[in-house]
């Protein structure tokens, strides 16, 4: 919902996603390029305010970094979600605007562990390591609005079994 908001740019009315497009397509150096979703008018109608809230973006030669600035973060519930979801979300801007992906930078201001969560973590931690998978985007793909599910391929994901029914706090 806050990303779609139109707002009145430069270059026009847009939403913010189409205004990065937009941006790194036109003034791809630019040290403006960025989304917010922390609308403090808003706030009283959500259950939760938005923990991942803002994205920076900069290129740097022809390569497109990321930050994702985050208020608040449960490691076990959330941070591997937002690592991908936002990785991928990289990759998808990327090769719509014709760079190449550069660095992923995620700043969590409250990353915590919950006490009931310890003994999770501590099964995590022992279990078996595996290699990362490959992750390739559909190369044809060049609107960012085409994107489904079918133009994501994992190869070689190797995986434990699901840890089920972890509490999650709000």
């Amino acid at each position: 919902y806050q990303l779609s908001k139109k707002y009145q740019f430069a270059q026009g009315v847009m939403d913010q996603v189409d205004n990065v497009i937009w941006q790194l397509k036109n003034t791809p150096y630019s040290r403006r390029i960025m989304t917010n979703i922390y609308n403090f008018q808003d706030l009283a109608e959500m259950n939760l305010e938005p923990c991942a809230y803002s994205m920076t973006f900069n290129v740097t030669g022809n390569k497109l970094n990321a930050i994702l600035n985050q208020r608040s973060q449960d490691i076990l519930a959330a941070n591997n979600w937002n690592v991908v979801q936002y990785s991928i979300l990289v990759h998808m801007l990327a090769q719509v605007c014709d760079l190449e992906v550069g660095e992923f930078v995620h700043v969590i201001a409250d990353a915590h562990i919950y006490d009931r969560h310890i003994p999770v973590i501590r099964e995590l931690i022992d279990r078996p390591q595996f290699l990362a998978p490959k992750f390739t985007l559909n190369p044809k793909v060049k609107d960012f609005y085409k994107f489904t599910v079918d133009d994501i391929k994992i190869e070689n994901y190797e995986k434990n079994p699901q840890i089920k029914n972890i509490p999650i706090a709000i």
